[in-house]
């Protein structure tokens, strides 16, 4: 039996016995529990979505999948049902993204970090604006996404983590107090952050960023600012047109095109293949460059090693800055090396004299 294997005859035949049994007796049956990420929209009605993909199992594959032999989330039973056209809704809403927590300290940074109402204006304006992000698939959203109601709570959440708060805190998260100590150490960079995320979102050049660069964007990837201008960032790198000039400049001057960090050229080690290609570097974040036109000097020619190296956590390095963390390891080692040859020739030498005696 193959996991997934369903179609959408199957699925409404699982919908159906699910209507017939009642929702407590179908689950006891098939022993499944009550959804907890997603669930399956279908006539109105919301259905257990892992459930539902399990029984259609029955009708395809001969028997139900157990609920301990797939999961209920992206992987499997969502996916399958999306898949086959039905609609899925989250349970719960996804956690508060880095670029959203951003905008909505600046907020109460503009409040004299004092929690928001949920009434006020500036909540009512922010809820609006968040639901127009494109950090989180519709799938992930349920009819309470990011509502008044969620974000003057999450004005409360910041503004009682800040230092002089003296009441008992509200429930937040680790990355509320991270952005928090951000604002309070770089005011004037995070509120350009958060101009810039506005400016964006509302002008739609931040909606338009391809989605599908999110499958580099995984978790090991930062930006100072966040993950919508690491996209537009990302964009700027991946400009052709900029990346040929600035590769012509550099061997117009005489130059290779070894990596400016770590000194690594495809040609040299990849022969033919390796000609001509480098990675090209953004080195200012845009909440430092702003919306300017990029010019040459901004980029630099690096290898795909150091690039997601330099990519991997905020803040980043710049070319030179990693270049330099790179040499001085490379010192070290040696020295270590050293230390340890020397270390076995008295040893060696130690033994010999032991020999003689």
């Amino acid at each position: 039996m193959r996991r997934g294997a369903i179609t959408r005859g199957s699925v409404l035949k699982a919908v159906a016995e699910h209507d017939e049994a009642g929702r407590e007796a179908f689950l006891s049956k098939y022993g499944f529990g009550e959804a907890r990420s997603y669930v399956l929209v279908h006539e109105g009605r919301e259905y257990d979505s892992k459930a539902i993909a399990g029984v259609a199992h029955k009708w395809d594959q001969g028997r139900a999948l157990a609920a301990d032999e797939f999961s209920g989330g992206k992987d499997h039973a969502a996916a399958w049902l999306k898949r086959l056209g039905f609609q899925i809704r989250a349970v719960k809403n996804p956690d508060w993204a880095r670029d959203e927590v951003i905008l909505a300290c600046d907020l109460v940074m503009g409040n004299g970090w004092k929690g928001l109402d949920v009434q006020d204006r500036r909540v009512i304006e922010l809820s609006a604006l968040l639901q127009l992000l494109p950090l989180h698939a519709d799938a992930d959203r349920n009819d309470k996404f990011r509502n008044p109601n969620g974000v003057a709570r999450k004005t409360f959440d910041i503004a009682t983590r800040h230092p002089d708060y003296r009441g008992k805190p509200t429930n937040g998260g680790a990355l509320d107090v991270e952005v928090l100590h951000e604002f309070l150490a770089r005011p004037g960079e995070m509120t350009e952050v958060a101009r810039l995320l506005r400016q964006g979102i509302s002008t739609g050049e931040l909606q338009d960023l391809a989605q599908a660069d999110d499958e580099e964007l995984d978790d090991d990837f930062s930006a100072p600012e966040g993950r919508l201008l690491l996209r537009r960032h990302r964009a700027r790198e991946r400009n052709k047109g900029l990346r040929k000039k600035k590769i012509a400049s550099v061997l117009r001057k005489g130059g290779s095109l070894a990596c400016e960090a770590c000194g690594f050229d495809f040609e040299e080690v990849y022969g033919e293949r390796g000609a001509g290609y480098v990675e090209c570097h953004h080195i200012v974040p845009l909440h430092e460059a702003g919306e300017g036109t990029t010019k040459l000097n901004d980029l630099a020619l690096i290898c795909a090693n150091c690039h997601r190296m330099i990519h991997r956590r905020a803040p980043w390095p710049t070319p030179a800055e990693l270049g330099s963390a790179i040499a001085h390891r490379g010192q070290s080692r040696h020295r270590g090396t050293t230390v340890g040859k020397q270390r076995d020739e008295v040893a060696a030498s130690s033994d010999v004299q032991e020999g003689q005696r």
